[in-house]
């Protein structure tokens, strides 16, 4: 590998399931640019978020760390921007960082703390949620309005900064766009791309399976969640009436159709977008020694139990698509399985970089599987690999999800589902019945049967329970005062 320390471009998106990427085997869209990062280097099929919301996704993601440790674990808790990032790390080490696209984690301050980037050279971010349509961008500088597209404007401003650098130190930029978050308003260059009739169109979009699935192997929990297609899209979300006398299977299938149009065209200019940094890269003759990232905050229900949205801690919801290329230090063509999470990714860029780790840091670096892989195969313990997940924002006005935390395994997942927002800014104050989840994946893939309470599958679950409690203490985190203690945990503790 090459003496010289590499370059980072990390292209985060918002909302971007991974069954919505070529590599990842969508049937619904075409994303070859993306596909062409992971053809170049690695193409991640296990990284998972911890908790599947955009600013708490984007916290862990920057500071290495579960959101109870960050202290972003709603959307209403704002980041401490003084702690320790992986940005703040480089910059420490000689790196030159810079941001562009949305922050999404506050602005200003409050309370005597700052919620704007910190750690960077240069940084533009987005309001809240940020506009597609000549967006405001807030910087050092104040406040300004910039004309044109958002996904458009984010990549332009990176490559702005970066080619006004002067010396050989590295850089390090992060390319955050709002696409493809609700409520999916595609630029003119790829507005209709998938509709009937348009370029990528001609027929209608593939439906998901699960698409009517009533739930009924599912929690109450599952079933009060306001994210159904057919009943909860908005007309903002729509953006034209719905055709009169449709019944109401029709009527869903005519939203799910409208509702993907859209999110795929923005996930085309997303995706035309990291094509213009691969060329720009190459152009510049610095494609071999820069480390590209693409990924997304979060998976992302696309009609997938008749779904949109995310927060649950099921599939479609909390698998992040993650390709990375570098080609001076990663071969081309890999494929991870090893599970690892979004809180992994800030020692592992760091880790590439050749920068020490932060003691701070929970998460493991997976650069190692990637330049070594043969290696990291051979020392692997499959069956002990499973991560710890915990959804804060209980029973919100939009959605209505309720609080829960789980242990997945490369065969298992386990949800218990406390439902209470223990007074968290953005959680309601009404607390539903206590429930479990437990789903077979490689009996039941789609998630369709829940078997936590099957005879059949107690040993299963006693040993999950007795995992998470471990794993959930491992990364400093409590459990809900009215959960029991596993019974392995108990019996292991008086023995």
């Amino acid at each position: 590998m090459s003496a010289r320390r590499p370059n980072i471009v990390f292209v985060l998106s918002d909302d971007h399931a991974a069954h919505a990427i070529g590599t990842y085997g969508s049937v619904v869209n075409r994303t070859p640019h993306i596909d062409a990062v992971a053809g170049a280097g690695a193409r991640l099929d296990n990284l998972f978020a911890t908790n599947s919301l955009c600013a708490p996704s984007r916290a862990s993601i920057l500071t290495g760390t579960y959101s109870h440790v960050n202290g972003v674990t709603t959307l209403d808790t704002f980041i401490d921007a003084s702690q320790p990032t992986f940005v703040t790390a480089l910059r420490e080490a000689g790196y030159r960082t810079a941001f562009v696209g949305k922050w999404h984690m506050g602005q200003g301050s409050s309370g005597g703390v700052e919620h704007d980037p910190q750690g960077f050279d240069r940084w533009d971010a987005l309001i809240d949620q940020g506009e597609y349509h000549d967006p405001r961008f807030l910087s050092p500088d104040g406040l300004r309005v910039e004309q044109g597209y958002a996904t458009e404007l984010i990549t332009d401003l990176a490559q702005r900064w970066v080619d006004g650098l002067e010396g050989d130190d590295p850089w390090c930029v992060l390319v955050w766009h709002k696409a493809p978050h609700r409520p999916w308003e595609p630029d003119a260059a790829h507005e209709g791309l998938y509709a009937e009739g348009g370029p990528l169109g001609g027929a209608p979009i593939p439906v998901p399976a699960t698409f009517t699935d009533d739930l009924a192997g599912r929690s109450d929990t599952a079933r009060r969640a306001a994210m159904r297609v057919a009943d909860h899209l908005t007309a903002e979300d729509l953006k034209q009436p719905v055709p009169e006398g449709l019944s109401h299977d029709e009527e869903a299938l005519w939203k799910y159709q409208r509702y993907m149009e859209d999110y795929l065209a923005c996930v085309a200019s997303v995706d035309d977008n990291v094509g213009r940094i691969t060329d720009w890269l190459r152009e510049r003759g610095d494609l071999d020694d820069t480390i590209v990232v693409y990924s997304s905050d979060q998976g992302f229900f696309l009609g997938d139990h008749g779904w949109f949205d995310k927060r649950f801690m099921y599939e479609e919801s909390i698998r992040m698509p993650f390709v990375l290329s570098y080609p001076r230090g990663i071969a081309a063509g890999q494929a991870l399985d090893r599970i690892v999470t979004n809180v992994d990714i800030a020692p592992t860029l760091l880790e590439a970089a050749g920068v020490e780790v932060p003691a701070r840091m929970q998460g493991r670096s997976f650069w190692p599987d990637l330049t070594d892989p043969v290696a990291a195969r051979s020392n692997r313990d499959r069956e002990a690999e499973g991560f710890y997940y915990r959804y804060w924002m209980h029973d919100d006005r939009s959605h209505q999800v309720g609080a829960h935390y789980g242990y997945r395994t490369h065969r298992y997942t386990l949800i218990f589902f406390y439902n209470d927002g223990l007074g968290l800014p953005g959680c309601s104050d009404r607390r539903f019945a206590q429930e479990w989840e437990l789903y077979d994946l490689e009996a039941d893939p789609e998630e369709l049967v829940n078997v936590a309470d099957d005879p059949a599958y107690a040993q299963v679950r006693d040993e999950l329970e007795a995992r998470m409690w471990l794993a959930q203490k491992e990364v400093g985190d409590e459990p809900h005062p009215d959960q029991p203690v596993p019974r392995l945990i108990a019996e292991a503790t008086t023995t």
